[in-house]
């Protein structure tokens, strides 16, 4: 069983920065696929970014590409989502999830992940 607890979300303001974190639990960790997704009120659950188990492969949805970056640090059981450039449109509640099997690519389907954490609200004003 994996437990996974986001932390760094907030109010900020557009143009801003925030840093996400996700840590978990689990001894293997470090042979996961991890992701972040984000869902705002009344709309899907949309993959937002998204590494591999070594952290050398990483996916980016177009809508956050070159602002956004994930990161992980497996000796500290950790992914992070450093969020740049913040827009308004950003504002959401996002989620870290954790895929168990051993993968050399990023998942990026909503239904491939076996673990959720609670959700971090984001809000960004204009």
């Amino acid at each position: 069983q994996v437990q996974l607890v986001e932390s760094g979300g907030g109010l900020v303001q557009a143009g801003g920065s925030l840093r996400l974190s996700c840590a978990a639990s689990g001894r293997t960790f470090g042979s996961y696929a991890m992701g972040w997704f984000r869902q705002a009120p009344g709309k899907e659950r949309d993959v937002v970014a998204a590494i591999n188990w070594s952290g050398d492969s990483t996916y980016y949805a177009d809508f956050v590409k070159g602002r956004f970056t994930i990161s992980r640090d497996n000796a500290k059981k950790t992914v992070y989502l450093q969020m740049n450039s913040l827009k308004p449109e950003d504002t959401a509640v996002y989620y870290c999830a954790a895929d168990q099997r051993i993968r050399g690519i990023p998942t990026t389907g909503v239904y491939e992940y076996d673990y959720w954490g609670q959700g971090t609200q984001v809000t960004v004003s204009s």
